[in-house]
């Protein structure tokens, strides 16, 4: 896809770090370099704590990097401020992972849709009806959901809401962290449907931020695996079978299957997690790898192209 479509946002050499009580620094974010291509979907994955949600936080402009940057068709949104920074949100929006903490409960539905419009002065009181409409039919809502409130709807519908939201205001990216992992199982196949849909109809590019590896693998284009801040691997969502790396391949056989296939064995990762504020140095695996070696404990493995669109960070892989 890298080579067919246009780059639209590059994430380059991001740091992110927290100051903690005892003068100690937390690194969420480990010199994190990545692209986003117009149409495409590229999924983050990893643990919990591997620093998906700080990146994400960091795209929107929610914190600030420690260093690197990140622009968006070449222009460093880091460094913007005031009324430009404002503007350049219109180009990124985010569906949240909670839809029943995403919406004002004392707002009608018509109103949150239209909110981000007449944040940016792109409708007029007397249209806001009939565009609040357009926004419930693209998500297949019935319109008359407009004079609901936020507790009178399903988790799903609710989330529904969310992405109509999102795309009112017209973005390139949309920014799915967990948006799906709130929901009954049955509904998060519609709401992944319902994004596919509209983001092949609008020619959307789409982060999208999940544990679930059997979803990511049917719906990405490319996929980046996260470990302690780090880009560990990168690949296509259709060879996510073929991991290179020590960490993406013990995430996979960590996942029970749905339906039982003879002797498959799931295993869990052994070992201990180094703590964020106290990174060990080398390799950020080292301490749970059953590959680990010498080279591991005292250099860190660079993110390095394998073959084309297949990426590692690691020293025995090739």
């Amino acid at each position: 896809m890298s080579a067919e479509k246009e780059e639209i946002l590059t994430i380059e050499h991001v740091v992110k770090r927290f100051p903690v009580a005892d003068g100690r620094m937390l690194t969420a974010c480990d010199d994190v370099s990545l692209s986003l291509y117009q149409g495409e979907t590229l999924s983050v994955v990893g643990e919990s704590g591997c620093g998906k949600s700080t990146l994400v936080k960091l795209i929107m402009q929610l914190y600030a990097p420690t260093s690197g940057a990140i622009c968006y068709r070449g222009e460093d949104l880091t460094r913007l401020k005031g009324e430009r920074m404002r503007q350049s949100r219109r180009h990124i929006q985010m569906v949240f992972q909670d839809p029943a903490q995403a919406f004002n409960p004392k707002m009608k539905i018509q109103d949150i849709l239209c909110e981000p419009l007449r944040n940016f002065k792109l409708v007029k009181d007397r249209e806001a009806g009939q565009k609040a409409e357009e926004l419930l039919r693209l998500v297949e809502l019935p319109e008359q959901f407009a004079d609901r409130y936020p507790g009178n709807m399903s988790g799903g519908q609710r989330q529904r809401i969310g992405i109509a939201r999102a795309l009112a205001i017209e973005p390139e990216i949309l920014v799915c962290d967990e948006a799906t992992s709130a929901l009954d199982v049955s509904v998060q196949r519609k709401i992944v449907e319902l994004l596919v849909r509209v983001q092949q109809e609008k020619n959307l590019a789409m982060i999208f931020i999940c544990h679930d590896l059997a979803l990511v693998s049917q719906i990405s284009h490319r996929i980046a695996v996260m470990y302690l801040g780090n880009i560990v691997e990168v690949l296509a969502g259709s060879a996510l079978n073929e991991a290179k790396h020590p960490y993406t391949q013990a995430l996979l056989q960590a996942v029970f299957p749905v339906r039982k296939k003879g002797a498959a064995e799931v295993r869990p990762l052994a070992g201990e997690i180094p703590s964020p504020l106290a990174l060990p140095p080398g390799c950020p695996f080292q301490t749970r790898c059953p590959e680990s070696r010498e080279i591991c404990w005292q250099e860190k493995p660079v993110l390095t192209e394998l073959s084309k669109g297949h990426s590692a960070a690691c020293h025995f892989v090739s």
